[in-house]
């Protein structure tokens, strides 16, 4: 296949246009080439730019109703379409099916979302009758749009991570530059072509494939009054420094642990972390990258842990049963078994898995690692799972909060008391009770602290970074 740019509703370097450059794009798991995209200069990114900017003098303006309608169109093509971009998805980025399946699912979800908050974005009256001085006034506080807002998505999510950052701009009255990954591009394209096949007005969404260079420079442009970034945390923080007095969010990397008390039900805890540590290859910002037992449950734990790794479906994405499948690049497969070999070396043991073949690493349990190692610091963004033991509450909340990440934890318990001084003690964005870290639904507020970000996603949230309040008082 081939995929196009949408730059102002115009679908820009088709596959014999030779004034525009092209990318290719191969299959993580066999090599095999899945298309092509065009690619953008300056003069592409600029001409997205400039046609959101003119598109928000009069998206600005357009009724909740509008923006409800269009984002429920855009839900019901995903829907239509469903298979087919789950089939790629799958095959780009090496997801399993199963999981792709899943995303396109949440992707229509997070339109539909959108849909429904931009019906109920109404105006907060604010009660001034506390003040003696005044009598009479009244105060009106409504929500505006910013303007032109740059998305930059990952790899790991194509559909829905670039969903989070388009659905709410449209429901807001915002326009949108979409910056597609450089790997994932032919689906962050192809969700554009569904947009603007939707009805979407000339110019409210664009999405290119650029270097990142490109990138950077449009972050930097007066025109883009946002940047909504996904993505490293070496990028992430760099882009947010060059912008001192522009918005910005950032959702990074983390490290979720996962606790099990000396109450927790082993064969569920295992049934929820397994799927969350391993599936996609552990390419997930909240997946499960370590795990602590409390001393009364790690033997046993650590049996059934153990199997469940051995056990854990790898391999060829596109088989329905496979649950791990390739991670995204040689790189990245070089950079993992160097971990556990580094790991290895300074005293940890490997429990289970860690033969690879190609870029698919078999699901590998570890025990023993520490926070000065680079499997117990640093985000593994691979199909590892780290295992260790702690006696108390406070030594589980100090390995914890040791972390420089703190995006999602989870523990699981039957203490009440107990997950509540968790909740209040740990550092995170948010607790995760008796499931696994990577549980996440699409209206919640999502987001870390410390390195892993800045600012909230989840619609409602996300739509509150993208307006500013402005009061009007009347006497």
């Amino acid at each position: 296949m081939h995929a196009e740019l949408l730059i102002n509703g115009v679908f820009i370097g088709g596959a014999c246009d030779q004034c525009v450059g092209k990318t290719q794009h191969y299959a993580p798991y066999d090599g095999a080439l899945v298309g092509t995209a065009a690619e953008a200069g300056w003069s592409e990114v600029d001409a997205a730019i400039d046609a959101a900017e003119t598109a928000f003098e009069e998206y600005r303006f357009s009724s909740p109703q509008f923006r409800a309608d269009l984002l429920n169109r855009i839900a019901q093509n995903i829907r239509d379409r469903a298979e087919d971009l789950a089939q790629l998805l799958t095959v780009e980025v090496g997801k399993p099916i199963t999981f792709s399946r899943a995303e396109v699912t949440r992707l229509a979800l997070t339109f539909e979302l959108a849909a429904k908050e931009a019906l109920n974005q109404e105006p907060q009256n604010i009660d001034l009758s506390y003040d003696p001085r005044y009598s009479g006034q009244t105060c009106k506080v409504t929500r505006f749009p910013l303007g032109p807002i740059l998305a930059i998505v990952p790899y790991n999510w194509p559909y829905n991570l670039a969903a989070h950052k388009i659905a709410p701009a449209l429901a807001t009255g915002n326009t949108v530059v979409v910056k597609a990954p450089s790997t994932g591009t032919l689906s962050t394209l192809l969700l554009g072509r569904i947009i603007k096949e939707s009805g979407c007005p000339d110019g409210v969404v664009n999405v290119i494939n650029c270097v990142p260079a490109l990138a950077e420079k449009a972050a930097l442009d007066p025109r883009i009054k946002m940047l909504s970034f996904t993505g490293s945390p070496k990028v992430g923080w760099m882009l947010k420094e060059k912008l001192p007095r522009k918005k910005v969010a950032l959702e990074l990397g983390g490290d979720a642990t996962a606790i099990l008390t000396e109450t927790t039900d082993l064969d569920h805890a295992i049934k929820k972390l397994m799927p969350s540590a391993f599936g996609y290859a552990g390419q997930i910002c909240i997946s499960t990258q370590h795990i602590l037992v409390h001393d009364s449950l790690c033997e046993q734990a650590k049996e059934l842990l153990i199997e469940a790794t051995n056990n854990c479906p790898t391999g060829n994405p596109t088989d329905e049963s496979v649950i791990c499948g390739p991670v995204i690049n040689d790189d990245s497969a070089d950079r993992i078994m160097e971990w556990i070999d580094e790991a290895e070396s300074q005293g940890t043991t490997v429990l289970a898995g860690g033969q690879r073949t190609g870029r698919v690493i078999e699901p590998v349990l570890i025990e023993g690692v520490t926070r000065k190692m680079r499997l117990g610091c640093q985000e593994v963004f691979g199909p590892v799972a780290t295992l260790n033991r702690y006696s108390t509450d406070q030594e589980a909340i100090d390995w914890i909060n040791a972390s420089e990440f703190g995006i999602h934890h989870a523990v699981f318990s039957a203490d009440q008391g107990q997950v509540d001084r968790f909740y209040q003690e740990i550092e995170c964005g948010g607790l995760i009770v008796n499931d696994a870290p990577s549980f996440r639904f699409d209206a919640m507020p999502y987001g870390g602290v410390k390195n892993s970000g800045y600012g909230r996603e989840g619609i409602i949230y996300t739509m509150q970074e993208m307006t500013e309040p402005k009061a009007i008082i009347r006497s």
